[in-house]
């Protein structure tokens, strides 16, 4: 409670200067102290309403003189408050690509030419992609608050050169026998055929719980992706609901899939056996690491590197893919097989037909030769 230089009691807030002149302050939305300066005292009590109800409406100008490094700060620490850490973590990364040559910039001295020069310097078309992103929702929550009148990041271009797309991989039917042929007996040649069997992504197979499996029905029930990213030199693994409805889902499984999951268990078991113990809340994974704590990409990546290092050591022309390789195998195979384009949707947890059939459908040589063959009887 602010008192004046007579000792009158004002309001919270509300003070009076040895100059005479009142002050109010308050903590805005963006958690800076704002403070209002006025000659009278019912005066300086209109402003800090004023001033408070625009906050609230999210109206209020802050300071014009803002960089886009410290409007990045607040719109990552409230605009995002809610977003997964490892979220976070994505939208830093792709800032940083930009923030050598925008960073420093005022806000208001942003124009088209500049951020375009800044976006021709990096790599590659995807990179400008997704910085753009970034930097254009950030503009439109600036534009909200009455930092800028117009948002002219959303003209930036990203393609700079036509880049060659390079086909995305998906094993043939051979390379698939052959990489499992060579992936028996390694720590995770179990995830390698439930991701074969499944198309499950990454995230979901690290989040897999025995209590998601019903062997008897023969089902998985999709529902937890599992989250991780660095924090003071270590790893911190966080469980979350997947991303969208659409990735909550129910998948049949193959007589492959139940056998790899029952070998699972059992490597599970020997695990715990060995006095390996993990937190309460990733007690129940299936697929872990050696120690009994939840896996990582990049230790099933250097797995499976290590299957192909293998074959090739041992005459086999192989080159490398990557985990997700696997789910665009078990989608091209199943539109290859003919399952119906719109159960296959559902299986994979897409919102839209269409990115079903434009990412992760694939025509292969198999496949090519096969219809070409039938083409050719057809003809004759």
């Amino acid at each position: 409670m602010g008192k004046s230089l007579n000792g009158k009691e004002l309001g919270n807030g509300i003070s009076q200067r040895k100059d005479g002149l009142y002050q109010a302050r308050f903590i805005n939305r963006f958690g800076k102290r704002q403070t209002i300066y006025a000659k009278t005292l019912n005066e300086v009590r209109h402003k800090l309403r004023t001033e408070q109800y625009n906050d609230e409406k999210a109206i209020n100008v802050v300071d014009k003189n803002m960089t886009l490094n410290e409007w990045f700060d607040i719109w990552l620490s409230t605009c995002k408050k809610n977003c997964r850490s490892s979220t976070k973590g994505s939208y830093i990364t792709h800032y940083k690509r930009i923030q050598e040559e925008l960073g420093w910039r005022k806000l208001t001295s942003l124009n088209l030419i500049v951020m375009q020069e800044a976006f021709n310097k990096l790599k590659t078309d995807n990179a400008r992609k997704n910085s753009k992103k970034i930097l254009v929702d950030m503009l439109n929550k600036a534009v909200d608050t009455d930092l800028l009148v117009k948002n002219v990041a959303k003209q930036i271009n990203t393609v700079i050169a036509k880049e060659e797309k390079k086909e995305r991989r998906v094993l043939t039917i051979r390379e698939t026998e052959l990489f499992l042929e060579q992936a028996k007996g390694t720590f995770y040649e179990n995830l390698f055929i439930l991701a074969l069997e499944t198309g499950l992504r990454v995230g979901e197979l690290s989040a897999l719980q025995w209590e998601d499996i019903d062997f008897k029905k023969k089902v998985i029930h999709v529902k937890h992706t599992l989250c991780y990213f660095s924090k003071n030199g270590k790893y911190v693994f966080e469980m979350h609901d997947t991303k969208t409805n659409n990735g909550k889902r129910t998948i049949p499984l193959t007589a492959k899939a139940i056998n790899s999951l029952k070998c699972q268990k059992l490597q599970k078991q020997e695990i715990i056996l060995k006095g390996k113990t993990a937190k309460e809340e990733f007690q129940n994974l299936v697929f872990v690491t050696k120690n009994n704590q939840p896996t990582q990409q990049f230790l099933i990546n250097q797995c499976m590197q290590l299957v192909i290092q293998n074959m090739n050591k041992a005459g086999i022309d192989f080159s490398p893919f990557t985990l997700h390789t696997l789910r665009h195998t078990f989608a091209t195979r199943a539109i290859e097989y003919g399952m119906n384009p719109k159960i296959l949707q559902k299986l994979l947890g897409h919102g839209t037909l269409q990115m079903t059939m434009g990412l992760y459908c694939h025509v292969t040589e198999d496949t090519l030769f096969l219809e070409t063959e039938k083409f050719k009887r057809r003809c004759s």
